[in-house]
């Protein structure tokens, strides 16, 4: 009778540090961590729940916390996003309070002029509501969950937490990117190369007319990022010998090269622009036949980003007795802004052929 407890006793060590590790793994933690604290769940908790909530009360804090961990450590491909600064310890109740700064103090070089112009600072307090962002629910049934165990619950939150990861990314580029152009503040310009597949190339010329524009707003020299779409990545490496040579070198922060003054990283999922009027689309908005991917720079000192809540919300398949399912999804709350919006973004969208 002891070698069978024992032997039980080591088989759901075993089941629950698998289980731990998988949602881990799926999830983008450490393996050997989530064994852990599945075995402890395990032997602390759930002996002192309820049975019917056991698995819907403590999964869930244990499934929150490996998201709030995924979203706080971005992986290389976006490593423009890992840059900017993260205001997560300002956030209450998903709402964030900053100050909008009137402007700068008049400097005086060897002034003999007495007394001195008073200039007051006008700052206002701005508070802004987080972003929120649903997931669909997917429906798992028990079903499932007793032919594959785990790892279909493991494989519904990974695609949940992608998709959730992929539109925080591409609404946060989208924010930073001008809405428009205004010359002097919020340059986007149009690439003059040669024509392919109905519009003209991005080229060195045009990074260079870029450098020119960032100068004259005098956009800060430290700090300047430059997300690239696709396609001028691609322009560049077949006419820039600097760019293709450094493509792929760095596979830790993402950046890909740094010239003429911008560290260069490139994304796909960057926001699009009407090419007659250069206005910056709607984010979610089906791009047409007049709008192109466009490439964004901005100062990263300048922006922001902040990460809220995460709430994951579960409804157990005991409480569904037509389809016996679990439905599953997550709600997340992210704010992507400009501190200031002129004179730290620009923008270069590829021209349409003549």
């Amino acid at each position: 009778m002891l070698l069978l407890a024992s032997l039980s006793f080591a088989a759901k060590v075993a089941i629950n540090g698998a289980i731990g590790a998988g949602i881990a793994y799926m999830l983008g933690g450490e393996p050997l961590a989530g064994a852990v604290v599945a075995n402890l769940v395990a032997l602390f908790l759930l002996p002192f729940l309820p049975k019917a909530v056991a698995r819907a009360g403590v999964f869930t804090e244990l499934w929150t916390g490996e998201m709030i961990k995924a979203f706080r450590t971005p992986p290389a491909a976006v490593g423009w996003y890992d840059r900017v600064r993260s205001y997560d310890q300002y956030v209450n109740n998903d709402v964030i309070h900053f100050t909008e700064l009137g402007g700068d103090p008049t400097v005086l070089v060897n002034n003999k002029t007495y007394p001195l112009n008073i200039t007051k600072l006008d700052d206002a307090d701005k508070p802004v509501s987080l972003d929120r962002f649903d997931t669909e629910a997917t429906p798992v049934t028990d079903d499932e969950l007793h032919a594959v165990s785990y790892d279909k619950m493991g494989s519904v939150l990974e695609r949940h937490r992608e998709a959730l990861k992929e539109t925080t990314w591409q609404k946060a580029i989208h924010a930073y990117a001008p809405d428009g152009h205004k010359a002097g503040k919020t340059p986007v310009l149009a690439t003059t190369g040669e024509t392919v597949d109905g519009r003209k190339k991005f080229t060195v010329a045009d990074l260079v007319n870029l450098k020119r524009e960032c100068d004259k707003m005098k956009m800060p020299q430290d700090g300047r990022v430059l997300v690239l779409c696709p396609d001028h990545s691609n322009d560049l490496l077949e006419t820039s010998k600097n760019y293709a040579e450094h493509y792929n070198i760095n596979d830790t922060e993402g950046k890909i090269t740094r010239l003429y003054g911008f560290d260069i990283y490139e994304y796909n999922g960057c926001p699009y622009f009407n090419q007659t009027t250069l206005n910056k689309i709607a984010f979610g908005k089906a791009a047409g036949a007049t709008d192109a991917q466009a490439s964004v720079a901005f100062h990263v000192g300048s922006m922001m980003k902040a990460n809220g809540s995460v709430q994951f919300y579960h409804q157990d398949a005991v409480t569904d007795p037509l389809y016996h399912r679990n439905l599953v999804n997550f709600r997340k709350w992210n704010l992507a802004l400009p501190l200031k919006d002129n004179c730290t973004r620009a923008a270069v969208v590829s021209a349409k052929a003549s």
